[in-house]
């Protein structure tokens, strides 16, 4: 079933306590792409600079990614660096250089225009509002946000809550957003500006699915060694629509085991930098962990 991710595609300079890399593979809808290919086909909208490496495409198309929503202006690409301390909740970020993403407005292929699942990565309001109304057909909708827009663009934000079936939040974003330091009491304020879903990211700590039909949390899958947790929730979002749109039902018990899936796909994607660990991964080893991670929170 047809699965739209809109995003970033990017370069990332990343340093943690034990390596640094420098222009990895990243950005929004890399990592939602390279996640959810492993259940579904993908089609990718976005945009990326002269200095956007062709091999890059090349792999997500060798997922099953169609990267005919791709734009190339002139210019470079979106480039962010940032700094993990050895906690590996807190992070720096050094720098954010906009780049050909500035002046982006998102023009969908006629192709993708019957989307029915669909995918708004961190962007501008504004940028995934433009979007959504190119998809007239759309079944089930999620976006993603981030505290920048929630401090500078609510109004924008607000509307597009109110289009969509679902938000997926940090502990912080949460608050900010909804006022409210209990994390159940926001995501209720949330859900009352109009999305049917909040999806808590919660990290290490694992993550909590709340709505009007569903209330269901698990933890994080245990990974030994964290390499690199950047993408970790495009992953886990990836994951989570994969699912979804593979299952083509949004019934609560399809929501539940999606949630399973997004974990199990974001602990492959922090034992690597960039997409290094999570595009080696088939549907197999995914199952494998999902069944583990399935006898975990089983009683």
């Amino acid at each position: 079933m047809s699965l739209l991710v809109l995003g970033t595609l990017a370069y990332d300079d990343i340093e943690t306590p034990f390596d640094r890399r420098t222009r990895a593979l990243g950005g929004s809808a890399v990592y939602f792409a390279v996640a959810a290919s492993t259940f579904c086909p993908v089609r990718l909208c976005g945009i990326i600079g002269k200095d956007f490496e062709e091999r890059h495409l090349e792999l997500l198309r060798g997922r099953g990614v169609d990267t005919s929503g791709v734009e190339r202006a002139a210019g470079d690409s979106f480039h962010w660096g940032g700094r993990y301390e050895a906690d590996w909740n807190t992070r720096t970020t050094l720098f954010t250089r906009l780049n050909v993403l500035e002046n982006f407005h998102p023009k969908l292929p006629a192709a993708f225009c019957d989307s029915r699942y669909v995918f708004l990565a961190n962007a501008e309001p504004k940028v995934q509002l433009e979007a959504l109304a190119q998809c007239p057909q759309r079944k089930f909708v999620v976006a993603d946000t981030m505290n920048f827009w929630i401090e500078q663009f609510l109004p924008d934000l607000k509307q597009l809550l109110s289009k969509v079936d679902g938000i997926v939040l940090n502990d912080e974003e949460a608050r900010m957003l909804a006022g409210e330091r209990n994390l159940i009491r926001a995501a209720r304020k949330v859900l009352a500006m109009g999305p049917r879903y909040v999806l808590l990211k919660k990290g290490e700590h694992g993550a909590f699915l709340i709505g009007e039909d569903a209330h269901f949390s698990l933890p994080a899958y245990p990974v030994d060694q964290v390499v690199d947790p950047t993408g970790a929730g495009d992953c886990f979002a990836g994951g989570f629509m994969g699912a979804i749109a593979a299952a083509d039902n949004i019934e609560p018990r399809t929501l539940r085991r999606a949630m399973l899936y997004g974990t199990v796909t974001a602990s492959f994607c922090v034992q690597g930098f960039s997409i290094e660990d999570i595009a080696r991964r088939g549907r197999a080893e995914i199952e494998q962990r999902f069944n583990e991670l399935l006898q975990i929170t089983t009683v």
